[in-house]
């Protein structure tokens, strides 16, 4: 019983938060040597042949499932919320078995798997940006609605900004997994679950 209690209180998103920034700001250092955390994304971190790749990619599986279990806990009731965040965290596990392409040109690209990826990761992101801004009807109090379309807006000219300034890619990227993993376990963990 205790144990049950245990798995039903936890939040998971915190700790898998922590596991992300810890990965994606030090697994460069252990990846391609051409790696560059401002121009490459998590997604070069994980990609085909990509040195300690498993680890990237179990950080996306981890960071979607987390997702699903703690977003649903929080959303009860709210079904249409629901289905948008397990697009989202569906999605975002797929990018973890779909690998992109690598970032070393001469290495062979398996073309079907880097085009499954760019797919999920695009779904990625569109899903979380209609999922922050659906979240502002929800969410109690103006600060909360204004944070939630905020969250929306600026994931989505982040991602705007890393095929702009590509030299930059990873660097918006990066910007935006914590804007938006952080509002996510800001939202589900301190705001009192939806009835």
């Amino acid at each position: 019983m205790k144990i049950k209690n245990i798995i039903k209180d936890t939040q998971f998103l915190p700790i898998t938060f922590a596991l992300m920034i810890l990965v994606i700001f030090l697994l460069p250092f252990y990846s391609f040597p051409e790696y560059s955390i401002f121009k490459n994304t998590t997604s070069h971190l994980g990609s085909q042949f990509a040195p300690n790749a498993w680890v990237m990619n179990t950080t996306f599986v981890l960071l979607g499932i987390a997702t699903i279990i703690d977003g649903w806990r929080f959303l009860r009731f709210f079904w249409v919320h629901k289905v948008i965040l397990l697009v989202f965290g569906i999605s975002l596990i797929a990018c973890g078995f779909f690998q992109h392409a690598p970032i070393i040109d001469q290495m062979p690209i398996d073309v079907h798997e880097d085009l499954w990826h760019s797919r999920f990761a695009n779904l990625t992101g569109l899903s979380f940006t209609v999922f922050a801004i659906a979240s502002s009807f929800l969410l109690n109090g103006w600060f909360q609605r204004t944070l939630a379309i905020l969250i929306g807006i600026i994931a989505a000219l982040l991602s705007v900004l890393m095929f702009e300034y590509e030299e930059l890619m990873g660097f918006w990227q990066r910007l935006i997994f914590i804007c938006s993993f952080g509002w996510m376990m800001f939202v589900f963990n301190r705001t009192k679950r939806l009835i």
